[in-house]
């Protein structure tokens, strides 16, 4: 196929347009910036590969980019925890959602695969981790990245539901760990514990998963899963703390491990708020540590099952991004 990819210069998106390029199919990505795609990853098939530049909120670039194509794979959003306002995620998050419906009955598409995240399903616990079927819930229902994020999807939802003839997959990855995380985004996670002798960690926990793995279910779903679904990409379901533990043994270094605790995760979210107030950017939150305290804990069983999404333990996931990530610190 030809494939549009938005987003292929993040950490997924990356790892989705290495993993598309391997099977052969033809790539259009649509960056900002083409020195932003990192040369590994496009796996010596760069034949296969052509790279529009502009910006994906850019109608006309959007249209150029998207001819010719059979699907589409949105792993584009805006992450940023520091943002001040609900509107500033609205744009990349929601937005671009209608604006690829739009494009799809423009350019006779059929097939889009869609990134949002786990936080717009509601978590379990350990002894019942959450599958799709669980409604959002505090705290991710004051994020404005879920929430936006949820927008998203109700547009896509809606869209699928008026075209069974088209193929609309929506995935939700939770926290992944790999190579390619260029800026650091979720590997700024484990560089901030990185051979510290003492790390302070909240209590709360996260289902943790290969972005490789995430990345060969996306590709998988351009052709697998069910028109209008919805699949967790999750994988083990650990504290912070269990997961600090695993890094330092894949590293090699000894660590104390101080335990937050949630009051103290409160006093310094109020102290963020303060300083939002004020207009100043900072991930510091109440809305946001609030998210450090929980324990986000899904199942996986339909992206294993309907989408043939792989299950790479998590200490191969953390030895990968270090592996990838200090030699790209060497070399760039």
């Amino acid at each position: 196929m030809t494939i549009l990819l938005l987003g292929g210069n993040g950490l997924l998106g990356h790892n989705v347009l290495r993993q598309l390029l391997q099977r052969g199919h033809k790539v259009h990505v649509l960056v900002r910036n083409p020195r932003s795609l990192h040369a590994s990853a496009k796996a010596g098939n760069e034949s296969l590969l052509t790279v529009f530049t502009g910006s994906l909120l850019d109608d006309t670039v959007l249209q150029e980019a998207a001819e010719g194509c059979d699907a589409i794979v949105n792993c584009a959003g805006v992450t940023d925890m520091s943002l001040l306002h609900y509107e500033d995620y609205l744009p990349v998050n929601q937005d671009l959602c209608s604006r690829l419906v739009q494009l799809m009955n423009q350019k006779g598409i059929t097939r889009l695969v869609h990134t949002s995240t786990a936080n717009t399903i509601g978590y379990g616990t350990l002894a019942t981790p959450a599958n799709e079927q669980m409604p959002m819930q505090p705290p991710f229902t004051r994020s404005f990245y879920a929430l936006s994020k949820r927008g998203g999807e109700g547009v896509l939802l809606a869209a699928s539901a008026q075209h069974p003839e088209w193929h609309v997959v929506i995935v939700n990855p939770g926290f992944m760990v790999g190579a390619f995380d260029t800026k650091p985004s979720s590997g700024q996670l484990l560089l901030t514990a990185y051979r510290k002798p003492f790390m302070p960690v909240p209590k709360g926990g996260k289902s943790f998963i290969h972005v490789a793995d995430a990345a060969v279910a996306i590709a998988n779903a351009i052709t697998m899963g069910r028109n209008g679904s919805r699949y967790l990409l999750t994988g083990e379901n650990l504290t912070l703390q269990q997961f600090y533990r695993i890094q330092a043994q894949v590293c090699g270094y000894r660590q104390c491990l101080l335990p937050l605790p949630n009051w103290l995760l409160a006093v310094a979210g109020r102290l963020g708020d303060l300083l939002r107030l004020f207009g100043l950017k900072t991930q510091l939150s109440l809305r946001n540590v609030r998210q450090l305290m929980v324990c986000e804990y899904y199942e996986n069983r339909s992206a294993v099952v309907h989408l043939s999404m792989p299950q790479t333990p998590i200490p191969q996931a953390i030895d990968d991004f270090y592996s990838w990530y200090l030699h790209y610190k060497r070399t760039e």
